[in-house]
């Protein structure tokens, strides 16, 4: 009983090395942590910016203005002191001992109408240079991912799946650790560049991972589907969950908890995985270089890639938008994405099945569409509810776009190029990559110099205008090498049946002469 007690642990973790679903949980895990880590700070950022930034540097001027005022309220009764902060009251101040009944009356009336403004962010000027800090924090991770992302293809290609899997959890900790524990820009930057490097680590190498476990298309399609699901609920709540616990708990709350399950998918990895493990893989497709000048890949990376740079360009703008005209308190800064957060899950599980049917080029197109239509009508919205609408119509268009456009990707390679889908997804992650690069970083200049409603009014009427483009992907033509396969493969097939007609005819001659003789 004891020997058999002692080996069930090693069973287990046997079986679970051996299990694809336990590869499953890890890549899902991987897949949730990382696009939770990359919306949660989406409200946390602008708002912690703000408080230590602006109010710590106005700080040190309100003590110098307060011994000015003691000395010109000598007269005056106690509630002339408090607003002497105002120039109006201080010209009062100066002719305080004649009248001082009555003009003590005017002051306590302006009150009334400053909280308003007051409630309301100050500083419109810091504001609007925090546009352009905040979209370039938000693009670091993009960036470095873009750039990390072909060294780690080439480096799975050699050894494997395993090791850069375990050193993109190792990033991905050491990043939200910093995150917690960072009361600066530049640490804050820094964490945000070194989760690129974790997530280009833990994405190319999980999804890689599930596609040499899943060897069968449909089965591997359904992997695929569930492990995507991370990644739509990890945008779903990532920014409510930070934006609530920021509010309520503190600053590092989110990411501590995040590192906690950080630390869930590294004992995963450790038990289920196998680190040590070097696997390189034999097969090569079709160069990158080579898909680069294909028009039908591009136009789809190209829906990609604008599709998702809406929704890029909305995360460092809307929460100070929503901060400058709606006076919107830290909870409501990431509540306002959960609408397009909920509408994509239901857009990427409901069109997975749907575009097969209808036609990923019309799914893309009606997207695109509809998500320019949204990113319109952001700007008309007055209160948070009025953000529900088009934050609604966008995560659900984007969920279209992407959904027909990830399977429409691998069906071109299977048309006109080698079937290895390795590169070809590596194409369509750095579509989504540019769209985050570009979104945050070119949005906040933007909102700067031409203002929020513009922005949207660009980026909107950009997919409006590439929407049908997507035409194009209706009837893709294959490839002549293709071509002459698929012709060589239906000259066999003809081959293989012709003789079977001949053998028809044959046997009764040749049977009628075999029982002419055993008659004879």
């Amino acid at each position: 009983m004891p020997s058999s007690a002692g080996q069930r642990p090693w069973g287990w973790l046997a079986a679970g090395r051996a299990s694809r679903r336990l590869v499953l949980v890890v890549v899902f895990v991987a897949l949730l942590l990382d696009n939770m880590l990359l919306t949660v700070v989406v409200p946390i950022v602008p708002t912690f910016l703000y408080t230590t930034e602006y109010h710590g540097t106005n700080s040190s001027g309100a003590p110098a203005q307060a011994p000015l005022a003691a000395p010109a309220s000598n007269a005056p009764p106690p509630s002339f002191v408090f607003y002497s902060d105002t120039t109006t009251v201080t010209s009062l101040g100066s002719r305080g001992t004649v009248g001082s009944g009555t003009r003590s009356s005017l002051p306590p009336q302006l009150p009334p109408s400053s909280p308003p403004p007051g409630s309301c962010l100050e500083g419109e000027e810091f504001l609007a240079e925090e546009n352009v800090r905040v979209g370039l924090l938000f693009a670091s991770k993009a960036l470095v991912q873009l750039v990390v992302n072909p060294p780690v293809g080439l480096l799975t290609n050699r050894i494997g799946y395993h090791i850069p899997m375990f050193i993109g959890f190792t990033i991905m900790f050491l990043s939200t650790v910093m995150f917690a524990f960072s009361g600066t820009y530049t640490l804050l930057f820094i964490a945000r560049a070194l989760q690129g490097i974790g997530s280009s680590f833990s994405s190319v190498a999980g999804l890689g991972m599930l596609a040499s476990v899943y060897t069968d298309d449909s089965e591997r399609g359904n992997a695929m589907g569930i492990a995507l699901g991370g990644l739509a609920l990890g945008v779903l709540i990532g920014a409510p969950f930070g934006s609530v616990m920021y509010e309520f708990v503190g600053k590092s709350s989110p990411f501590l908890v995040l590192a906690l399950l950080a630390l869930l998918d590294g004992a995963l990895q450790l038990c289920i995985l196998q680190p040590s493990k070097i696997s390189p893989e034999s097969s090569k497709g079709t160069p990158v270089s080579t898909l680069l000048r294909d028009p039908y890949i591009l136009t789809a990376a190209g829906a990609l890639c604008f599709s998702n740079m809406g929704v890029a360009m909305l995360e460092p703008t809307l929460p100070i938008w929503m901060m400058q005209t709606m006076c919107s308190p830290k909870w409501q800064l990431g509540l306002a994405f959960l609408p397009a957060s909920i509408s994509y899950l239901i857009g990427t599980n409901l069109f997975g099945i749907l575009a097969n049917k209808m036609g990923r080029w019309l799914c893309s197109l009606i997207g695109m569409a509809v998500v320019g239509i949204s990113l319109l009508c952001v700007p008309l919205a007055k209160t948070i509810y009025g953000l529900i609408g088009p934050n609604a119509g966008l995560g659900f268009a984007i969920g279209m776009v992407d959904s027909s456009v990830m399977p429409l990707m691998g069906y071109l390679v299977d048309l006109r190029h080698t079937s290895i889908y390795g590169n070809v997804y590596a194409i369509a992650d750095v579509a989504f990559c540019v769209g985050f690069a570009i979104g945050p970083s070119t949005g906040g200049a933007v909102v700067r110099a031409l203002g929020f409603p513009w922005l949207m009014i660009i980026i909107g009427a950009t997919n409006i205008a590439y929407a049908p483009l997507c035409w194009y992907l209706r009837s893709p033509p294959a490839k002549e090498e293709k071509i002459a396969i698929l012709s060589q493969e239906c000259a066999m097939q003809t081959k293989s049946y012709t003789p079977q007609k001949t053998l028809q005819d044959l046997p009764l001659p040749d049977g009628s002469d075999v029982e002419a003789e055993d008659m004879e």
